[in-house]
């Protein structure tokens, strides 16, 4: 019983601590936001790029526009598996499909994550395989 709520229980889902490493990483994380504000500059750059490129190419991406977490949302939890499964094996493009129940039934997604460090090449690479492998899978 207790195996069944650790991998069903939606609060133990969501309630671990964070790691020691997190922290320390996020502690020089915020001591480089104070001496720069490129990177965050950048990041908007890269959200607006990648969102404005993805829905050109003809995917739904869900949430704010200036949102740097992108959802490409597929809805179907097999899809969202097998693409990101093809986009890491042929791709090296690494994202993750989250179905249920992590999002609601039938809305399932890939959670693409944009950052400040990402160049623009990076940005049309990952677009140019989404594109590729959504054609593949008729997604677009």
């Amino acid at each position: 019983m207790v195996d069944v709520l650790r991998q069903k229980g939606r609060p133990y889902l969501f309630s671990n601590s964070i790691a020691p490493a997190v922290v320390g990483a996020s502690l020089e994380v915020f001591d480089m936001l104070a001496t720069s504000k490129d990177l965050i500059k950048n990041l908007r750059k890269n959200t607006t790029h990648f969102r404005t490129q993805m829905k050109k190419a003809g995917f739904k991406i869900l949430g704010h526009d200036d949102c740097p977490i992108a959802p490409v949302y597929l809805g179907d939890a097999k899809l969202a598996g097998e693409m990101s499964n093809l986009l890491m094996q042929n791709h090296n493009i690494y994202v993750i499909g989250f179905s249920f129940p992590v999002v609601p039934k039938g809305q399932a997604r890939i959670r693409c994550q944009l950052s400040g460090a990402h160049t623009s090449a990076q940005i049309d690479e990952t677009v140019a395989a989404f594109t590729k492998v959504g054609k593949d899978l008729k997604v677009i």
